[in-house]
């Protein structure tokens, strides 16, 4: 569970992110879910933006993503996107966990 000064600190980063995943009229499949899996292992923090003939709100998308992925954190939901975090896999790719787990 993320603290309120962590969420912040990732809504910071998040700020300047271009969104790295995209929903759209395919909706809420098992492949969306791998592809944030993938790049969730890489990136940690992502952006997802939500297209216009995507059926889900940025909400529900949350709440589905939570529900599927251990470990998954939303730590913003704004208009048609959203930012989740979750710690990578590898030890080698954890270099923002690090610094979150220090505030």
């Amino acid at each position: 569970m993320l603290t309120g000064k962590q969420k912040r600190y990732l809504r910071s980063l998040a700020m300047t992110q271009r969104p790295l995943i995209n929903l759209g009229k395919n909706g809420l499949s098992t492949t969306f879910v791998a592809g944030v899996v993938a790049a969730l292992n890489t990136h940690e923090l992502i952006k997802i933006s939500l297209l216009p003939t995507a059926e889900a709100t940025a909400a529900q998308t949350g709440a589905y993503l939570s529900q599927e992925i251990p470990g998954l954190e939303v730590a913003q939901v704004i208009g048609h996107s959203l930012v989740v975090y979750r710690e990578a896999e590898k030890a080698a790719d954890r270099k923002l966990s690090v610094t979150l787990k220090k505030l």
